[in-house]
């Protein structure tokens, strides 16, 4: 199966993500949240520099739960910073597949 090239927007989202969460990580280190969150160290480094641009979902809920971020708010606010639009459900093909 051939993965689709990341679009603009994605790479952007992923950047975004990182930020946020390097933010919130404040004064802890990366190997603490890292730690607390079961991932490497080098995965939370290349997630916060927006080289994983597209993390696994239960990747980025074990750190957003290791900083005390809901989902809800980290979404709001990863959507706010490169759409200007508000958020909603991804469109499915007939399939089930999101397009």
């Amino acid at each position: 199966m051939v993965r689709e090239p990341l679009t603009e927007e994605q790479i952007e989202r992923g950047r975004a993500l990182g930020v946020l969460l390097r933010q919130a990580r404040a004064d802890r280190t990366m190997v603490d949240v890292a730690r607390s969150s079961g991932i490497s160290v080098e995965t939370l480094r290349k997630i916060e520099g927006g080289r994983i641009p597209t993390p696994a979902f239960f990747t980025v809920a074990a750190v957003a739960a290791t900083l005390d971020l809901s989902l809800d708010t980290l979404l709001a606010r990863v959507g706010s910073a490169t759409e200007p639009t508000a958020v909603g459900p991804t469109p499915l093909h007939p399939h089930g597949i999101a397009v």
